[in-house]
């Protein structure tokens, strides 16, 4: 049993001082409170001495797509179906598993040192079948950050042919995989068709029946860009929201929608009435020109909103601390308004707002929760100023942050960066790995 004593702590909503909290031995947080009141009743366990730090939840990185980690930089400023074409579908199909192991390592650990405790990896290449999921899952284990797999469910043929499946396939798969780990708390799996464009009709509602099975949610691409509105319109004489109302996967809840850049007003109407959720990626939809999803009416209307980095080739960074600036920033300019979203907005959205999309008990800091947190520098520059009031600290930490703040990351209980360094994998050795991968795939892609 660990009490860690803080300098502040983020606690229902605000910073307060003189706070700490007791995380027990099964990485569960086991009582939030006054420090002198928690030293009286836990007199065995260890202090933690985090004087100089300021403890916030663990950033929820809620999509997220590993192996494009390794193709950052290939196919760079191009239109969307173009940097498809020549990043993703041209290196992908060479990735074997234990290649897929290796980006998702370097994205996990990546990620895990800006602040994320928490990623949802929509996954999708399968040139090893299984196999390359498991990898997947592995390096989320062997990085120690908490996982949720969105097994994506593809068959729209004019992908490579490591995305495909057939429903019955896509069905028996993410079944086996949720079967497998459905009793590892650190280790969730849920469905995702991959989009209206990608996946068939048929494909999105055993999609959607298969999370009612399960018991979870299914995510979703949605809207990210007008091709996909315009397919929709031309082969279903209805928009894409509206169509995938009309089939019956709305009604209960449980879609999760990425990206819903291009909504019309009768669409966010419906994502409202059927409480679907959203994960929004604004510096993807920035760096890809997709458009800006319409934060504020959705927000408005109900929907739990949650942040993603995207894929590193289509961002390309993958911190949701940045994610929580460029979601407020963009909002602002783009309605001209100020308070389109605020900071704490943002910041509910990259913390509780991605847990509760992913139905994990995170996001928070209080009795009952998981462990997961992450401990700024107060001293680090760009925390700066701190005054007495606190009033800056949140403004600051959303709008200012470096990833040179970030001290410690707490998942599970468990200290996965310790004084800015990763403690479960070695970090050469990623990089190391990660460029002997790529020069081989380089060299592969280019004979063809």
């Amino acid at each position: 049993m660990k009490l860690y004593k803080p300098f502040l702590l983020f606690e229902e909503g605000q910073f307060k001082l003189n706070r700490a909290l007791v995380v027990d031995d099964g990485g569960e947080i086991a009582s939030v409170g006054a420090y002198e009141a928690l030293v009286t009743k836990y007199p065995g366990a260890e202090l933690m001495d985090w004087s100089d730090e300021i403890i916030v939840p663990g950033t929820v990185n809620a999509h997220n797509h590993s192996f494009q980690s390794l193709l950052r930089g290939l196919a760079a400023d191009r239109p969307f179906l173009e940097w498809r074409d020549q990043a993703l579908y041209k290196f992908s199909p060479y990735l074997k598993a234990k290649d897929v192991y290796t980006g998702a390592v370097f994205a996990f650990s990546e990620m895990m040192k800006c602040g994320a405790t928490t990623v949802s990896d929509y996954f999708y290449v399968h040139n090893d079948g299984i196999e390359s999921d498991e990898a997947v899952i592995q390096a989320a284990k062997d990085v120690g950050i908490r996982f949720v797999l969105a097994r994506t469910m593809y068959d729209w043929t004019g992908a490579p042919a490591g995305y495909v499946e057939s429903v019955n396939e896509a069905v028996k798969n993410v079944k086996y995989l949720a079967e497998k780990y459905e009793h590892d708390p650190m280790v969730s799996i849920v469905p995702a068709p991959h989009s209206l464009h990608a996946a068939s009709v048929e494909m999105v509602k055993a999609g959607h029946r298969l999370a009612q099975e399960l018991d979870c949610r299914f995510h979703i691409h949605v809207a990210e860009e007008p091709f996909e509105v315009d397919q929709v319109l031309r082969d279903h004489r209805m928009r894409p929201v509206e169509l995938l109302d009309k089939i019956g996967v709305m009604a209960d809840g449980r879609m999760t929608a990425i990206h819903c850049v291009w909504l019309d007003d009768h669409e966010k109407q419906l994502m409202a009435q059927n409480q679907a959720s959203l994960v929004y990626c604004p510096s993807s939809n920035m760096f890809l020109a997709d458009g800006i999803t319409d934060i504020p009416a959705l927000m408005n209307g109900g929907v739990t909103i949650g942040l993603g980095s995207d894929g590193a080739c289509s961002n390309n960074r993958i911190s949701v601390f940045e994610e929580m600036r460029m979601c407020a920033m963009l909002q602002k300019v783009s309605k001209l308004d100020s308070l389109a979203v605020n900071y704490h907005q943002a910041f509910a959205m990259g913390t509780k707002g991605g847990a509760e999309i992913l139905q994990q008990p995170i996001g928070e800091l209080k009795p009952g929760f998981r462990a997961d947190f992450v401990a700024l520098n107060q001293n680090d520059l760009s925390m700066q100023p701190i005054s007495d009031t606190h009033e800056q600290v949140l403004p600051n930490i959303v709008y200012a942050m470096q990833p040179t703040a970030v001290d410690y990351v707490v998942v599970n209980g468990k200290c996965t960066v310790d004084h800015g360094n990763l403690t479960m994998v070695n970090e050469k050795q990623v990089i190391h790995k990660v460029q002997n991968l790529m020069n081989g795939i380089d060299k592969e892609a280019s004979k063809s």
